[in-house]
């Protein structure tokens, strides 16, 4: 494990946007030979998502040949709501690069058969080989997509209950409403991060500094 401290968000959102258009461009990936990206949501990755926009505005990379795979989706939430995981990566990135709309990947959080979607996704993934390079972000109780502390080392994509903390803490989404939260989430499990090549997670704050360190 590498620890890399920096001093503002914004450093670590441009840090990490850069080591991903160096792996991306090292890869040199192709149609055949696709380069396989895991990507959060929420605050935290807001930086990196700009970043990259920027530096690929910039003729830096291209997205056209990467494939990626989003970590989460609240389950019940319309894919058109401002609150949507979906909504939120095409709003934030997707919508503003060159990558094909086939080549993304979103858990469906209103799948008729939610155990079947979880199992497809998986599938889905396997099918690429490996995820190349996983970005996340971590919450303030230590959780990794929605996967709480105490989560198997071996699960995979599924459906999770809520905590009420990460309800209250996702609040601020929803204008402050904890009721208006979902409280159940598709979420890609910790085996399925485990599985990647590689794993980078951004951590901003005090208190998600703590859970850090409280897991080292």
């Amino acid at each position: 494990m590498r620890l890399i401290p920096l001093s503002t968000a914004e450093q670590v959102g441009k840090w990490a946007a850069r080591h991903i258009v160096n792996r991306i461009n090292a890869f040199k990936p192709t149609a055949d030979r696709p380069f396989v990206l895991g990507l959060p949501t929420g605050g935290t990755p807001l930086t990196a998502y700009k970043a990259l926009v920027e530096m690929h505005k910039a003729g830096e990379v291209s997205f056209k040949h990467v494939v990626t795979f989003n970590m989460d989706e609240y389950v019940g939430l319309p894919k058109e709501h401002p609150e949507s995981y979906h909504s939120f990566m095409h709003r934030n990135f997707f919508d503003h690069v060159d990558i094909p709309a086939e080549n993304i990947n979103l858990l469906n959080g209103n799948a008729p058969d939610i155990d079947a979607e979880c199992r497809q996704y998986e599938e889905k993934i396997r099918s690429y080989g490996k995820i190349h390079l996983f970005m996340g972000g971590v919450g303030n109780d230590g959780h990794i997509a929605f996967n709480e502390p105490a989560s198997s080392l071996a699960s995979r994509t599924r459906i999770k209950t809520l905590t009420h903390d990460t309800r209250v803490a996702n609040s601020r989404f929803f204008d402050g409403d904890v009721n208006q939260v979902p409280k159940y989430a598709l979420t890609v499990g910790v085996g399925t991060l485990l599985d990647a090549e590689e794993v980078m997670i951004l951590v901003l704050g005090h208190q998600k500094a703590q859970a850090l360190a409280g897991g080292g």
